[in-house]
């Protein structure tokens, strides 16, 4: 089945309140930058255009498959207040998406696919509705809560990739989602990712170029074993973390997800590892990423 358009409203104001949404330029950064959709046609997403940004939804899983947002760096506005009032997407039905029964009374974090704060640029009418709608389920995915140095690279790379491009003109397109694998353990009926991708692509020297990058919050067995038997007898949530931030080849994003990545992988800045072991660069520092090929 080939990607498609949400469902037409089936009348009442909650369900016209996104009908004017845009959603995601391609061309934003002048070059097209294509969604990321499914290589498989036997894998069916809808395709929900919202403020500055898109989702590409797969309801099989209740999840998003992958998010794309334009920031426009120049024109962030960074004072529009937070209300963390989640909403499920009037477009779909609501047994499709994962709502607050997946993340209540437990350690789960509802995880941005697109950060709250990267399509929150233009006119402050523009920006405040952008962020409202980076806050429905679609857009979501579940999270661990612990907060330590990988995580806070992965929160902070649009910000690191904004001061790079600053050199340039300032814009980003960001490419997000989890890694949707049929092992990804279940949990409140969905299955939970362990792994999310990030793909950016800016302008450099006025070509285009794309970063790669990979947050796994698989468990450590080898340390976490008695926790995570623990918790599987107990109906916890999977045991996750510790969050391991990679910069990993395009290329490999494509293989893992099963995504179409359009001229990306042919523009990646990571120059060309000589084995496999050297292929994922693991980031402890922003210090460590590589935007130069």
């Amino acid at each position: 089945m080939n990607p498609s358009d949400p469902p037409p409203p089936a009348g009442g104001p909650r369900r016209d309140a996104l009908a004017d949404r845009a959603g995601y330029d391609e061309t934003f950064l002048g070059p097209a930058v294509p969604l990321p959709l499914p290589v498989r046609d036997t894998i069916a997403t809808v395709i929900l255009p919202y403020t500055h940004f898109s989702v590409v939804f797969r309801p099989d899983r209740r999840l998003a498959a992958a998010t794309a947002v334009c920031i426009e760096g120049r024109e962030l506005q960074e004072d529009v207040p937070r209300d963390d009032v989640w909403e499920f997407d009037p477009r779909l039905p609501e047994e499709q998406q994962a709502g607050d029964a997946v993340y209540r009374n437990n350690s789960l974090d509802r995880g941005h696919l697109v950060r709250r704060l990267d399509p929150v640029w233009g006119p402050a009418a523009v920006a405040a509705r952008a962020n409202t709608d980076t806050f429905h389920f679609t857009n979501a995915a579940p999270q661990a809560d612990v907060f330590n140095q990988g995580k806070q690279l992965w929160q902070g790379l649009e910000n690191y990739l904004l001061d790079h491009a600053a050199e340039f003109d300032r814009k980003l397109t960001v490419l997000t989602g989890p890694v949707l694998q049929d092992s990804d353990p279940p949990y409140r009926g969905v299955q939970v990712p362990l792994r999310f991708w990030k793909v950016a692509a800016f302008l450099q020297d006025g070509a285009l170029a794309a970063a790669a990058y990979v947050l796994d919050q698989s468990p450590d067995l080898s340390r976490d074993a008695e926790r995570a038997l623990a918790g599987a007898t107990a109906g916890a949530p999977p045991p996750l973390g510790p969050f391991r931030t990679y910069q990993v080849p395009v290329a490999d994003v494509a293989e893992i997800t099963e995504l179409e990545f359009g001229p990306l992988p042919d523009v990646d800045v990571l120059p060309p590892a000589r084995g496999p072991e050297d292929r994922w660069r693991r980031l402890e520092s922003y210090g460590d990423i590589v935007l130069h090929s």
